[in-house]
């Protein structure tokens, strides 16, 4: 962390637009630097983070295969 401010556990929002997909959460636990407004995330928030992206991936991949498999039959 590079910021020397005064942090306070709050909740703050966080957006990731990747992979053809848009997730928005309003309101996650975080440490909120007091005089910058950062948020910054501790390892267990990340790692819950990051695991709920990775299903979101592998549910896209499944739907891309679903769509693939839709456009090769409309085809016929």
């Amino acid at each position: 962390m590079y910021c020397k401010g005064t942090m306070e556990k709050k909740t703050a929002p966080f957006s990731v637009d990747r992979n053809g997909y848009y997730v928005h959460w309003h309101t996650l636990p975080t440490w909120v630097c007091v005089q910058r407004g950062e948020a910054y995330f501790e390892k267990e928030e990340t790692d819950k983070i990051q695991r709920v992206l990775h299903a979101i991936d592998l549910e896209m991949k499944s739907l891309a295969k679903v769509a693939s498999c839709a456009k090769n039959r409309m085809r016929r």
